[in-house]
């Protein structure tokens, strides 16, 4: 029979790491709550005004959610069979670097260690990285990309030989006189140009760059629509193929598996 601690821990494990039954849910909507708050709170003391007025006020909200956020790290622990593989594991790195800013300033002093803890504190934003835990789609569209890496690889490699090339014919067309001073500037001119950003430092004069310029902004627009099209094919076919459930593996934590599956596929554990 299962003692009190391991029955607790299983009702913990489904309150925290599943999605399919009540608490779970509400579970997920208050923490998804909580994210968007502290990440807000972030956003708003970055902006001095705000900062010299409320700071107080800021620091009292980042410790509570600090707390918050440290109690369910812990609760994550404490309800997984091997904690460290939830701990080493993406998201468990992204909890803890979602409190540790705010601890490791108790422990840097001096003007020098509180410049490092105001970088530090910036950490806090990973805490939006958190939401794609709870988002279903999130793990689909993941799996697309896996999907589509070869061919958008390839179409990196395609666009890095077009700029590369492009570059060195607008260096030897236009030259020193015109701005395109080493072919290295002259691939950084045809980089942003082919994106469509075209921020002006460097312009063609004479009527063959302007040409070659016409070229490459036509196949700019052209070329947006290429991995756009690669990874909605990936998404409408994993929107058919890959279906998962919500439930996590209650030894290693990790999540993802298909709706039939009776092991865990990262450790073996039963799920």
């Amino acid at each position: 029979m299962e003692s009190r601690w391991q029955r607790f821990r299983h009702r913990l494990h489904e309150i925290i790491f599943e999605a399919d039954t009540w608490a779970g849910r509400a579970f997920d909507i208050t923490l998804l709550f909580l994210i968007m708050l502290s990440v807000l709170a972030v956003i708003l003391e970055s902006i001095p005004s705000l900062a010299r007025s409320y700071g107080e006020y800021f620091d009292s909200i980042e410790w509570l959610f600090t707390g918050l956020f440290t109690v369910e790290y812990l609760l994550r622990i404490i309800s997984i069979r091997q904690p460290l593989r939830y701990m080493t594991s993406f998201f468990g790195l992204v909890d803890l670097l979602a409190i540790l800013p705010s601890y490791l300033g108790l422990f840097l002093f001096g003007a020098h260690e509180l410049a490092a803890v105001r970088i530090l504190r910036l950490l806090r934003i990973f805490r939006i990285l958190k939401l794609g835990e709870y988002t279903s789609a999130a793990s689909i569209l993941a799996y697309s990309l896996r999907e589509s890496r070869a061919k958008i690889t390839v179409f990196f490699v395609a666009i890095f030989t077009l700029v590369v090339t492009l570059g060195s014919m607008m260096y030897v067309v236009e030259g020193h006189a015109n701005g395109f001073e080493s072919i290295p500037l002259s691939i950084y001119w045809a980089v942003i140009t082919i994106t469509t950003v075209g921020y002006g430092d460097i312009v063609p004069s004479t009527a063959m760059g302007k040409f070659i310029a016409t070229i490459i902004m036509l196949l700019g627009y052209v070329i947006i629509a290429v991995p756009t099209g690669i990874v909605a094919v990936s998404l409408t076919t994993a929107n058919k193929k890959h279906e998962i459930s919500t439930q996590a593996c209650p030894n290693c934590g990790r999540q993802g598996h298909d709706p039939d599956a009776v092991h865990c596929k990262y450790c073996g554990a039963a799920l």
